[in-house]
């Protein structure tokens, strides 16, 4: 079984610095507030920040069955520079205020591109984590394992354990494990008997093996 990760907080040293960098840098750019469920446009030459919420990546096979690629949080890039995947979409989780800036004004910032860096670096890693989960064989373990890494990256500790910020599907985990929502549905069932994890009504999942002991 995975071992359980503990939840990040904002005294992440890089976490922080790269949130004052922008703070600092683009105080007096216009943020973009887009709703849940809107596709992000991706231009040629630019990058996407999101500064509050959340965004998907995916793309899409030939026969139209949807990949998760990743997740997009707060103070983490995306955009056309970053990817040689074709096609690739991003799409918000829920309401998110984005920066959208040229390459350029990364590139001839040392103190940005160091902020780029860190951004990315934790970028990598996720997706690392994501495809060492993806490997494993049975889809009860791949879920709990997601969920744990869920409640590691985006989770705010809570009275019940750590509840995850970002709402997936059900077709969203689907698509991200390789299975299907039924599946999903079914497993997720069998972690909320079992008291492993919660469903509150405002559809966030809490981890309760992540509940500090």
């Amino acid at each position: 079984m995975v071992a359980t990760p503990q939840p990040q907080r904002d005294a992440n040293p890089d976490k922080l610095e790269l949130r004052q960098l922008l703070e600092n840098s683009f105080h007096n750019h216009d943020l973009v507030t887009m709703a849940p469920g809107s596709p992000v446009p991706l231009l040629k030459g630019h990058i996407w920040l999101v500064v509050r919420g959340m965004t998907k990546l995916v793309t899409s096979s030939m026969n139209g069955d949807e990949a998760l690629l990743g997740l997009v949080g707060p103070g983490e890039p995306f955009g056309e520079p970053l990817s040689q995947v074709d096609p690739y979409e991003a799409i918000t989780l829920s309401q998110c205020d984005l920066l959208c800036l040229r390459w350029s004004e990364f590139t001839s910032n040392p103190s940005l591109s160091r902020g780029m860096l860190l951004a990315t670096a934790k970028r990598y890693r996720q997706v690392e984590a994501l495809l060492a989960l993806v490997g494993q064989r049975r889809v009860e373990e791949r879920l709990r394992s997601f969920f744990e890494l869920m409640a590691s990256e985006y989770g705010q500790p809570c009275e019940q354990g750590v509840r995850i910020s970002v709402r997936l599907t059900h077709q969203d985990l689907a698509n991200l494990l390789g299975t299907t929502r039924v599946t999903v549905t079914r497993f997720i069932g069998q972690l909320r008997d079992q008291g492993w994890l919660e469903v509150e009504h405002s559809r966030h999942v809490v981890v309760k093996s992540a509940q500090k002991r």
